[in-house]
This record gives C-alpha cells, structure tokens and sequence, in this order.
C-alpha cells in the first residue's frame, strides 16, 4: 500500500495540450475514481500514473518515490484493461501466475500467490480452464486476480467493467468494491459511469478537458456539486437546470413562474441565475407550479417524467404508482430544501450561507 501525489501534472501532443496542471492527493488505501465524459483526460492520466504515457510537465510520487522517469514495470503498480487480455493458450492459474513467472519466482511462491487470490475471487474451481471456457465475469476476475498475485502497492482500473452486461456490472461493482475492503491497497479507478464512481469511490475526482472540476466524497459532490457541470454529472437522473434570475426573495423562471430559493441559500444578489433541482426532489403537491408532461416512463418501483415547465425541460423522478398521461397539467412542489442555485454567466454554485 502507499499513497500517491499528483502534483501539477500536463500533458501535451506537440502544441496541443491535453492535461493542464492536476493535482490530486490520493491516501494510502484510498479508493478513488477519475469520472468524466469522453475525452476530458481521465485515461491519459492513468496512462501517466502506470508510466504507459510520459508526462510533460509536474510530478508523480508513488509512496513518497518520484516516479516521473521510472518505467513502468519498476513503479510497483498493477493494472487491469478494459480489455482482459489474457494469453489464450493459458490455463486460468498461468494467467494468473504469468508475472512473477517472468520474474524467475519459484513455482511453489507462484502457487502460494495465486490460490488465495482465486479463493478470494471465487475462482479456484477454474484454475485448469482456458479463457475461451470462461463468461466476460470470470475473464475479468482473472485479469483482476492477475493484478493481485503482483501484490502491488497500487491498483490502476481503466474502464474495466465497460464490456459487460449490465446485470454483470452491477455484481462486479459489489466484488471490486469487496476487493478493496479485504485487501485495503490503493486504487485508482477510471470510469466514465457515475453510478460506478458514485458506488465505489471512497472519493471521486470529476474531469472536463484535462482539468478538475471537484473533489471530493461522492454524497458531498451530489449535495454540494461546484458547478452545473459536476452538478449535471453526477446524478442519475441528471439535475433539472431552469434558467431565470433571482428577484429580491424569489427565483423567476423565463416564463414568469415563481420558484422559492433555497432554503440555506441566505441573502443572494439579484440577477440571471440558473435554479437546480433534482428530478427526485420533485413532488407533486396542489398550488404548485403547473408543469406539462410530456413523457411517462413506468419501472415498476418508480415513474419518471418527462415535461415542460413553461418552455424549459424539467425530468420528475415518482416513488408513487401515478396514472399520468403526456398532454396534462399537474402541479408540482421544488423543495427549496434541496434546490441550488447557479451563477448565471459562469455557472459556479452560489455557496450555502453561512
């Protein structure tokens, strides 16, 4: 185990520049996710964790080591693809054995290195099968178990769950997550999925065109989101945004309705301002605003809603089994408890009064 610095780290292709300055601190025995939309950076900064990809500026520390100009064999990391990438003419314990083979270890040390790390993956009834005999789960538990025979002091994940079913990932999450608890070695973990980074990470980092936006823990980033990026990121469904300005004590959408402000919002300064409320927050409740629905989607546990307030967009999540249909009117309640407010011109939250 070991904690790792990034400190100012760039990156750049020739005059394009991909990575602009991050700094992440990360805890020994921490699990953190790198979440964000395709292309903000998140891979390459992994990349450069691993030593897979230099740096062009800044500093990485593994266990207090700079680690900038070391390969990436000589880092003491582990790291499991996306892609399983596992020799197909292998058994399941060669596989997982294969690195410290090309260490020269004693075959009794590769043994007595990969049975616990089947045992712990449920894969010992396994260990004589070839990859082709395995489902994407297994395959992925082998590269998982691959990683962990290395006894690493640092676990890099990029996207590993993203080739798999959904009811797969979800019970993949659960075994990834119980990895973590046993074995208490760092991870840092890259996905684009904000229900895997919000299920997973003790703290997550959200990215945007090779910069961070936030850090934090995942409740914190849902209850406090820095901006109408992260606020729109992490979620699901994502948060309602209404555009409108702030007028002495009340909200006033585009089209004239009223909204409260929220409730620990304090004193604000009147003008354009962006009113957020998630689709869960929304109730339906008589004398509130009158939202057009649109669009009915029944799950069985829940309802969710799509509709118009005025001419803006707005998503409804309903715990209750609610007979609506797309062309009425229904009145409905933001809770001001939970609402937020967002700068107008530069989109920051406008903080919580004190």
């Amino acid at each position: 185990m070991a904690p790792v610095t990034i400190r100012d780290v760039k990156k750049s292709y020739g005059s394009v520049a991909t990575i602009h300055g991050v700094s992440i601190d990360i805890a020994d025995g921490e699990f953190v996710v790198l979440v964000g939309p395709s292309g903000c950076g998140k891979s390459t900064l992994l990349r450069m964790l691993a030593g897979l990809e230099e740096i062009s500026g800044g500093e990485i520390r593994i266990g207090g080591r700079v680690v900038n100009d070391l390969p990436a064999k000589e880092r003491d990391i582990a790291m499991v693809f996306q892609n399983y990438a596992l020799y197909p003419h292998m058994s399941v314990a060669d596989n997982m054995g294969f690195a410290l083979k090309l260490k020269n270890a004693a075959r009794s040390e590769i043994e007595s290195r990969v049975k616990p790390a089947a045992d712990i993956l449920g894969l010992t009834p396994l260990l004589d099968r070839f990859p082709r005999q395995l489902s994407g789960g297994q395959r992925q538990r082998v590269a998982m178990g691959r990683a962990i025979v290395r006894d690493p002091q640092v676990f890099l994940f990029d996207e590993p769950l993203s080739n798999l079913d959904a009811k797969l990932r979800v019970s993949m999450r659960a075994e990834i997550k119980n990895l973590h608890q046993r074995l208490k070695t760092t991870i840092v973990y890259v996905t684009h999925d904000q229900i895997e980074a919000m299920t997973m990470a003790d703290k997550i980092v959200v990215m945007r065109d090779g910069r961070v936006e936030q850090v934090g823990a995942p409740l914190d980033l849902y209850d406090r989101p820095a901006n109408t990026f992260v606020a729109g990121f992490i979620g699901s469904p994502a948060m309602n945004f209404v555009q409108g300005r702030i007028d002495a004590d009340r909200f006033v959408t585009a089209d004239g309705q009223e909204l409260p402000l929220p409730g620990r919002a304090g004193t604000v300064k009147p003008g354009e301002a962006t009113y957020g409320i998630r689709p869960e927050h929304v109730r339906i409740e008589d004398g509130g605003v009158p939202i057009r629905v649109e669009v009915v989607e029944p799950t069985g546990s829940e309802v969710m809603v799509g509709a118009r307030l005025g001419g803006q967009a707005i998503s409804c999540l309903f715990r209750e089994r609610l007979a609506l249909r797309p062309g009425e009117t229904i009145p409905v309640r933001f809770d001001p408890a939970t609402a937020h407010l967002f700068d107008g011109a530069s989109g920051a939250r406008i903080a919580d009064a004190a």
